[in-house]
Order: C-alpha cells, then sequence, then structure tokens
C-alpha cells in the first residue's frame, strides 16, 4: 500500500492544489493513507486537456472499432490486476474482500459490454423524397464531466467512463473524497490500452470546491452524477447556467413487495443480497419489505435468521464468499444509521435485532430488522444507506402499490409472487426505472438503469446509456442532378 496518492491530468501523475487528504480504512478507523487534494486550478487544468484532445479528433476521429477494442482492453487490464486492486477498495471502503473481487470484475464487464456496442451507434437515413438525402449522425458530445459516489468507486466509474470513451468523448473524473484510492488504476489501464493524454484525467477533491468548480466549468459539455439529492441539485443548478445536460442516478427508498403465494425460501437470499450487500450501502437496496398480513410474523422470523447468521469485520479478513459483512465507509455513516433505527423506535417501530454499532474500532452496525413500521415514519421514507430493512404489513394489492410507492423516490422496485397477472400489473403500476420480479438485482449491465421521481433521470447501463453521451446531428442534402 503507497502512503500517498497523486491525482491523474493530462497523461502525467500530479500533486494536487489544496494540498492532501488523509484516507481512513472503515475497518479500523485508521489513516490509510494520503490522497493528493485538487482545487479548482487542478480542475481547470484537467478540463483544458480533456477539451484540446476532443476538439484535435484524435479519439473522437477514430474507426469506432478500434475505440471499442481500446474500450475493451482496459476492462482486461482490470481483471490482470484485480489481485491489487480489490484489497485497497477494501481498506478503503470496508466491504469483504471477496465484494470487492465481485465489484471490480463488474468493472470489467462493463468495458467489454461497451467497447462490444462502440461501432453500433448507428444513424439512419430519412426519406424526405427523390430531391433530398437526409441522414443522421450520432457525435459526442466533448468533455464529459463524472462525479463518483463512494459506495461503488470502481464500479461507478467504469460504468459512465466506458460508456463515454466507447462513444468518443474526453473525460474528467471527480473521485469520492472518502474512497479516491482504487479509482487510480483506470489511469494506469487507459495508458496501457492505448488512449492518448488528455482521454482520461483522475482528480479527487471536495465537492464544495472541486465538485462545484468541475460542474459549473464553461467547457464541460455532458455531467454524470451518482449520489445524494440535494447534490444532485446542486449540479443540475449548476450545469443549467452552462445548458449542459446532465444524467443523475440520485436516492432510492426501494420496496419489495411480498404476496401470500411468494417463495420465501428464495427470499431469504434476496434479503442477503438486498440490503447487506455492501453493508446497505446501494441506491437501489432492498430497503424497504412490504409484506402480506398472513406473512409478516413468519417472515420477519426468516428476516431475523438472515441478519443473525451473518459475521461482521473488517473486509480484508473476509477473503471468501460467504455469509460475511464488512464494516460501514465512516463513522459518522454508520452513526446516521444508527440514530434512524433509534428515532424509529421511538415512533414506534421494533427492532428484534441489530441496530447496535460493534464495541470494536471501526465504522460497523449489525445487521438490523425493523419491524412495525408503517408508512408515516421517517425510516419508511428517508435513505438509511446502511444494513437495516424496514418491514410493512399490507392487507390489499392496491394498498401494497400505495405504500411502494409513497415516497418521492422511484429507482427500483420488486414484487414477488407466483402469479404472473399480479406480477405484471405490479410492474406496470410501481413507480420504479427497475422493476424486479421474484429477484431482486435481477438484471445486468445489459439492462437499462435509471430512476424516477427524486431518484433522478438519464439512463445508465444497456445501450440505452449510449443516447447520455452523444447529440444527433442531421444533415439534409438537396440534390441537384
Amino acid at each position: 500500500m503507497k502512503t500517498y496518492w497523486q491525482n491523474y491530468i493530462d497523461g502525467a501523475w500530479v500533486d494536487g492544489g489544496a494540498g492532501r487528504l488523509d484516507i481512513i480504512n472503515p475497518g479500523t478507523g485508521e489513516k490509510l493513507a494520503e490522497q493528493a487534494l485538487a482545487d479548482a486550478g487542478d480542475v481547470d487544468r484537467a478540463v483544458i486537456a480533456a477539451a484540446r484532445l476532443h476538439h484535435s479528433g484524435a479519439l473522437s476521429d477514430l474507426r469506432p472499432v478500434e475505440r471499442g477494442r481500446m474500450v475493451q482492453a482496459m476492462g482486461r487490464y482490470l481483471l490482470e490486476h484485480i489481485d491489487q486492486i480489490a484489497p485497497v477498495l477494501t481498506l478503503e471502503q470496508g466491504k469483504p474482500l471477496w465484494e470487492a473481487r465481485i465489484e471490480v470484475e463488474g468493472a470489467a464487464r462493463y468495458f467489454e459490454y461497451y467497447g462490444n456496442q462502440a461501432e453500433t451507434v448507428e444513424g439512419r437515413s430519412i426519406p424526405l423524397g427523390k430531391d433530398y438525402f437526409d441522414f443522421t449522425l450520432y457525435e459526442p458530445f466533448g468533455v464529459s464531466a463524472q462525479i463518483i459516489p463512494w459506495n461503488y468507486p470502481v464500479e461507478m466509474t467504469a460504468r459512465s467512463l466506458s460508456a463515454a470513451l466507447a462513444t468518443g468523448n474526453t473525460c474528467v473524473i471527480k473521485s469520492p473524497e472518502l474512497t479516491p484510492l482504487s479509482i487510480a488504476w483506470f489511469a494506469s489501464a487507459a495508458e496501457a490500452a492505448g488512449f492518448p493524454a488528455g482521454a482520461v484525467n483522475i482528480l479527487c477533491g471536495l465537492g464544495h470546491e472541486a465538485g462545484a468548480a468541475l460542474s459549473a466549468h464553461p467547457h464541460v459539455n455532458q455531467i454524470v452524477f451518482t449520489g445524494s439529492v440535494p447534490t444532485g441539485v446542486a449540479i443540475a443548478s449548476a450545469a443549467a447556467l452552462n445548458v449542459v445536460p446532465c444524467v443523475l442516478e440520485l436516492g432510492g427508498k426501494s420496496a419489495a413487495i411480498v404476496h401470500d403465494d411468494a417463495d420465501l425460501d428464495a427470499f431469504e437470499t434476496d434479503i442477503r443480497w438486498g440490503i447487506y450487500f455492501n453493508a446497505g450501502q446501494v441506491c437501489s437496496a432492498m430497503s424497504r419489505v412490504i409484506v402480506h398480513e398472513s406473512l409478516h410474523d413468519a417472515l420477519v422470523e426468516r428476516m431475523v435468521g438472515v441478519a443473525q447468521s451473518l459475521t461482521v469485520k473488517p473486509g480484508i479478513e473476509q477473503p471468501e464468499f460467504g455469509p460475511t459483512m464488512g464494516a460501514m465507509v465512516s463513522e459518522p455513516q454508520r452513526d446516521r444509521a444508527a440514530q434512524m433505527v433509534v428515532d424509529a423506535q421511538a415512533q414506534g417501530a421494533h427492532v428484534p435485532t441489530g441496530g447496535h454499532k460493534l464495541n470494536r474500532a471501526g465504522a460497523f452496525l449489525e445487521p438490523t430488522i425493523v419491524s412495525g413500521v408503517t408508512p408515516d415514519m421517517t425510516i419508511a421514507n428517508e435513505e438509511v444507506f446502511g444494513p437495516v430493512l424496514s418491514v410493512l404489513r399490507f392487507s390489499t394489492d392496491d394498498e401494497a402499490i400505495r405504500i411502494a410507492n409513497g415516497t418521492p423516490y422511484g429507482l427500483v422496485g420488486g414484487v414477488f409472487t407466483r402469479n404472473l397477472d399480479r406480477a405484471t400489473s405490479a410492474a406496470r403500476r410501481l413507480r420504479a426505472g427497475q422493476v424486479f420480479v421474484n429477484e431482486w438485482y435481477a438484471g445486468g449491465v445489459e439492462t437499462p438503469f435509471g430512476g424516477y421521481g427524486k431518484s433522478g433521470y438519464g439512463r445508465e447501463k444497456g445501450r440505452e446509456a449510449l443516447w447520455n453521451y452523444v447529440q444527433t446531428k442531421n444533415v439534409a442534402i438537396r440534390l441537384r442532378g
């Protein structure tokens, strides 16, 4: 582990104008390393480098298949260095080492997928009669500013970076203050794949300084952000002043509706993955379970069993797949989640298991179940972003949908039932960008992902995401022959 990590601007590793930032290991509470901290001047240099390369045409003028092969090569580089990347990701973020490896593999998959898609972004001809030849082109926006969240720094960087490069954009990435280290490998991957200087720029800076400077920079042409609603509003407001389009993937309070005919044995696996993977620090986590009243007590008992089966300890001590959970990303994040559980109890909810900090160093919270939750409670409406599952009752299908749609968010939703008519009806009525039926996190890189309401707009993943990174040009030719 290096003790000091630099930023990467215009093909060179550089210090930060704002000094250095201490990176803390959430598994121990101890200092892990120092990260160069960028200021507005660093942001400007990175954006100018990206804009210069874009205007040169060195990237956008490439034959798409050539650019796609370079994108694919970045993914292979990540897999070749997974034994180096995954431990760093675990140490800075807190997740088990086996989860970190899954994240790096997922990141590589984005480069494989979008590398394959690069040569399929095709225009079309439009018939206007014999005197005209009309067609459309898709052109890259130019400089794509990408502001990355701390919960999945490697995978979320890959998600936007791969699509942007495949379509010929240049990129400036602002890494998260809590987990910036593992993102450094994207710079090395870009170099190894043959991307020219300026194509990929990576810097870590505070949101109110570097983040604000990047989102308001006049030479940024498109912005991708994943994070909280207030920050998303601030970024969109800054972008609007420059008339710059954004892709915003914001918060969620996603609900799984469990009907009386659901397969509860299978649903136990969904509980494990839906709320305790990455210690619940997932925008699309299964944070609410809305269960039919006839199953409520039996399902809560099963949930408690799942929660109590998990071993919670530092992620670096968990190399093998299994019933384990790591630390949350920081002690303030852990304390906020624990306080929300206390507040829920004060409002009348029950905590059949969990809810307490572990009596050890590090940002650990017990896997938690909160039952007796009603739709008016704070914990039923606000994102916990931790290993805390809220359980609500319903008696009719209409009531279940009403509860599920009763928050300002609409990222994902789920329905668990053997009844196909009931499942398809719920899928239509749920106010969410993605609906899972009988498996939480069904889908993959190929399936579009994004929110309704305050969960944001624009789509990541799938072919649909490519259209966020290109703009349409129409060419109309009057024939004179």
